[in-house]
């Protein structure tokens, strides 16, 4: 099928080319007869402007890059949905890619972006070195989502993930538990901070601070939990678990009832991002909460003031997260699994 062209819809509504073009670019120089047949012609033809093409003609882009770390995880998304509605109504095109969790696939996946000439990028949890964020914002602006670097070209928009496992640990304290476990996030963006609020919480509570490597997936949480259940005997298993985020708090869940444990009545479970699928009725996930859709706001707003050139001293947003508490979590009791 051959895609119509400006010309196309030129001949059909019987009026130039450039005067097409005005009305493309919602110009107010065309009078509103001209703008009505112009519009009714590109109806009927089908026709949609090369936002691309239209962007090198003008040498003014309204496009921007954004970058996914993992398309299955539901964080994203709602980040995205937050980036998509700030840039709609401000004019702006999205084009999205992932990198699939892979620091290669991720130089790969930023290449592709800036081969589209963007007027910005925004990468979401990106796990490529640092070094090559920073080559990429001499080209254009660049906005990191739940990724920290110290670079006076490049913007920021985290949640306080230390903060944020502090909740979660203060949490399963106050419910009777001490002996809790991290599912950590591995090298994943953000897992660091988390980490650290988690042991930093547990001494304060003058508790040993159990940390298993894990990775922000299901997979991740379901073999970290294998791993729990063949080093420690059943009565010594930890009776509460923080998991990385929600994508790995279900894969943790997964094992644990695969092994006959029940949650929360054996062990507790908190997860961390309050995606939609933590909301879930059969599932009902405690878990720490961060601003999603702010976060791509905010980092929307933050990229179009470099784009514009409103700013050049780099932004540093720290969101403070909050602490949901659903059915995966309650109080400890020694006599109250099958197995204490």
């Amino acid at each position: 099928m051959v895609r119509p062209t400006m010309e196309d819809v030129a001949e059909r509504a019987g009026v130039s080319r450039a005067l097409v073009s005005l009305v493309m670019n919602n110009s107010p120089k065309v009078s509103e007869a001209r703008r009505a047949a112009v519009l009714r012609a590109a109806e009927e033809l089908g026709y949609q402007p090369h936002v691309m093409a239209r962007s090198l003609a003008s040498r003014t882009s309204t496009v921007l890059g954004v970058m996914v770390n993992d398309l299955r995880n539901a964080f994203f998304a709602d980040v995205v949905e937050g980036l998509d509605a700030a840039a709609q109504a401000a004019g702006f095109d999205l084009i999205l890619n992932t990198g699939g969790r892979s620091p290669t696939r991720e130089w790969n996946a930023l290449h592709n972006l800036l081969s589209f000439r963007p007027a910005g990028i925004i990468l979401l949890s990106p796990v490529v070195p640092a070094a090559s964020i920073q080559v990429a914002a001499k080209q254009c602006p660049v906005v990191l989502v739940s990724r920290t670097i110290r670079a006076s070209t490049v913007d920021t928009v985290n949640d306080d993930g230390e903060a944020g496992s502090a909740l979660a640990v203060d949490h399963l304290v106050g419910l009777g538990h001490r002996r809790i476990a991290h599912l950590d996030g591995g090298g994943a963006a953000g897992a660091a901070q988390r980490r650290r609020g988690f042991q930093a919480a547990m001494r304060r509570h003058g508790l040993e601070p159990i940390v298993v490597r894990s990775e922000h997936t299901d997979t991740g949480g379901e073999k970290s939990v294998r791993e729990l259940l063949a080093t420690y005997s059943r009565a010594e298993l930890p009776t509460g678990l923080v998991a990385g985020n929600d994508f790995n708090a279900v894969g943790a869940i997964s094992a644990l009832e695969e092994a006959g444990l029940r949650v929360p009545e054996d062990v507790s479970v908190v997860g961390y991002d309050n995606t939609s699928l933590a909301a879930l009725r059969h599932l009902s996930l405690t878990t720490v909460d961060q601003p999603r859709t702010e976060m791509g706001r905010l980092a929307f707003e933050a990229l179009v003031e470099r784009v514009r050139g409103e700013r050049t001293e780099p932004v540093r947003h720290l969101l403070h997260p909050s602490l949901v508490v659903r059915a995966t979590t309650a109080e400890f009791s020694a006599t109250g699994g099958a197995s204490r």
